[in-house]
């Protein structure tokens, strides 16, 4: 394995471990799997965690001429206090449905703004259009089925965020080094 770490900066590190914890807390609550806790039980780690902190991230990224992190984290910051303010309130699914898809394609932009970044790198904003996607949809649709597995992505984009973090943070790698396939001499 190489030690190549994508996540190498401190803004983009504490960024990733806001949107790891935070997708993490969202994408359990939404699964069922903990009995009576909901993806809208994350609200508050949603706004604080997600929202201010990672918008505040964000900002410092912009001003160490970051653009490309530091829109991510501004963005999204964005989405997770507005979602975090907004969670278990009067909006109806159909409005849910439609503020997650919308989302969706902001994160999409994030996805392919970020292919310079490593397949690592993307992978997290991939998990997260795909997660939105499904969640924007089975509100839509009325499918909690759908709403599960769109939990389920959006728990493992949430690992995948923590781990990248975390990486930077304790020196472990995060790209798969490519094997030495060196011609074996003929015997």
């Amino acid at each position: 394995m190489s030690n190549d770490i994508a996540a190498g900066n401190t803004t983009s590190t504490l960024g990733h471990l806001a949107l790891g914890l935070t997708l993490l807390a969202f994408g359990l609550g939404g699964t069922g799997v903990i009995d009576h806790v909901t993806a809208a039980d994350a609200a508050g780690l949603a706004t604080w965690v997600g929202g201010v902190t990672l918008f505040l991230v964000g900002l410092l990224a912009l001003r160490a001429g970051d653009k490309a992190g530091g829109t991510a984290h501004t963005a999204l910051g964005a989405f997770w206090f507005t979602w975090g303010i907004g969670a278990g309130g009067d909006a109806s699914a159909d409005a849910a449905g439609v503020f997650l898809l919308l989302w969706a394609l902001l994160v999409l932009t994030l996805t392919l703004a970020a292919s310079g970044s490593g397949p690592f790198g993307q992978g997290v904003y991939g998990l997260l259009f795909v997660a939105l996607v499904l969640l924007g949809t089975g509100a839509l649709a009325d499918n909690g089925t759908l709403g599960k597995v769109g939990g389920w992505v959006a728990a493992v984009a949430g690992l995948a965020a923590w781990y990248g973090a975390t990486a930077a943070v304790a020196g472990w790698p995060t790209a798969l080094g490519r094997a030495n396939r060196s011609a074996v001499p003929a015997a």
